[in-house]
């Protein structure tokens, strides 16, 4: 069990690395990285996990994905399920590709989250929590990059990174373990390079000058935002500096039949970045597809836009993984704000839904090819292994090697658990 006060004080790992961004632009700095980077993959030392979360900001429908009904007369639907490569698991036949990798994933399809607010849902999804206006939970990727990042101490890149959409953030553990947000992977992430006109020697004496005022400001103790911003400061300044870290940011180097093989929608192309930054040891990558608010014209939406997106983009990812052996290393979750309703509204579209909805989890150790729990024959009601979001993140928390008793002080002397009162699903485990 760790309990962490995440207010720090005196010399620690951030003040060193402040120091070092101040010398940024210096050769031996580059040595020094180099170095560090060398010592966190010496042999012996453990492999820490990385985790992708791949979500569906809107609100996906289980009976359209994961779980169709097609006995079901009022609530069925138009579209058919198919077999896949796990025996006796059938999912949506816009998802053939899908279907050929579900021996390495497994669905639940007996998921109760309870928030159907797509705020609220987003939040609980994320952090295991209910909203409270008391405290602002971190999600579980923050919290694993929080827990896990530390262990690759030459790492240039955030341990959190956002893919098409912002994320959710850190809570109190504090803007600098807050994801970095690459707004569109088929394009150039923005902050990476200094201003036009700008050279190196400029750029280093306002780096200096920057770190004078910033070391003075948090001298006067101004609290944590300071020494965030001062962290995340510092982060950038690496990254700018970085060859590889750059690398891992760009698609341009990518042979055209792998650009293909995932799709070079903003989807498939955010999926194949996640696999290069998890590659390189970031511990926690966000990838969002939106656009599952379907209450009008759900099946023509699904079936000509997202699922075949979905279904190039997520294939592709597992597959890449398994090939290149980090799937072992790598848990991959998808899932959205809430589920749909199993009733078809006037619109031929499905509701708000979080009462019994389907997600899915696979690699790092999770077991693939299973389905657990189910709905009734007309997907209303949860007849076999209730599951809730914290039993969601229980699961996740083991599979990436860390303590499920696992908790925090707030800044305020507040102790807040990773994972509270959820339990692992153990088939999975």
């Amino acid at each position: 069990m760790s309990d962490h006060l995440i207010v720090p004080s005196g010399m620690s790992r951030r003040h060193f690395m402040g120091h070092l961004a101040t010398s940024a632009m210096a050769v031996p700095a580059a040595h020094l990285i180099g170095a560090l980077e060398a010592n966190a993959a010496a042999p012996g030392r453990s492999k820490p996990k990385s985790c992708i979360l791949l979500w569906m900001a809107g609100g996906p429908s289980h009976m359209d994905t994961w779980n169709l009904k097609p006995d079901s007369e009022k609530n069925g639907g138009p579209f058919k399920p198919i077999a896949t490569s796990a025996n006796g698991i059938s999912i949506c036949e816009h998802l053939p590709n899908v279907a050929k990798q579900m021996k390495h994933l497994s669905v639940i399809r007996s998921l109760n989250s309870k928030e159907g607010n797509h705020d609220r849902g987003t939040y609980m999804m994320h952090t295991g929590y209910t909203p409270n206006p008391t405290v602002v939970h971190p999600s579980f990727g923050t919290s694993f990059a929080y827990e896990l990042g530390n262990r690759h101490e030459g790492l240039a890149l955030p341990h959190a990174i956002s893919i098409n959409g912002p994320g959710v953030g850190a809570g109190f553990l504090g803007m600098a373990y807050s994801p970095f947000v690459v707004q569109n992977p088929n394009g150039k992430v923005a902050n990476l390079e200094p201003p036009a006109g700008v050279d190196e020697a400029r750029m280093f004496r306002r780096l200096s000058m920057m770190k004078l005022v910033e070391n003075n400001f948090i001298s006067q103790r101004r609290g944590q935002g300071s020494t965030d911003h001062d962290a995340v400061y510092n982060k950038t300044v690496r990254m700018m500096n970085d060859r590889k870290t750059k690398a891992s940011l760009s698609l341009d180097s990518e042979p055209k039949e792998v650009r293909d093989l995932y799709g070079r929608g903003s989807f498939g192309s955010g999926c194949l970045m996640a696999r290069k930054l998890v590659e390189m040891g970031v511990t926690f990558v966000e990838v969002s597809l939106g656009g599952w608010d379907t209450h009008a014209g759900a099946f023509d939406t699904l079936s000509n836009r997202l699922l075949p997106e979905l279904d190039k983009g997520m294939s592709a990812l597992v597959a890449d993984l398994d090939q290149r052996g980090l799937l072992d290393d790598t848990v991959i979750a998808w899932m959205g704000d809430f589920g749909r309703t199993p009733r078809i509204n006037q619109d031929a579209g499905r509701d708000h839904w979080p009462r019994s909805w389907s997600m899915v989890l696979g690699g790092g150790g999770i077991r693939g090819g299973q389905a657990i729990g189910d709905t009734d024959k007309d997907g209303v009601d949860i007849v076999d292994k209730p599951v809730a979001p914290m039993d969601v993140i229980a699961t996740m928390t083991q599979a990436m090697g860390l303590d499920l008793g696992t908790q925090w002080t707030t800044p305020r002397g507040r102790p807040i658990k990773l994972v509270d009162a959820g339990t692992p699903i153990k088939e999975l485990i």
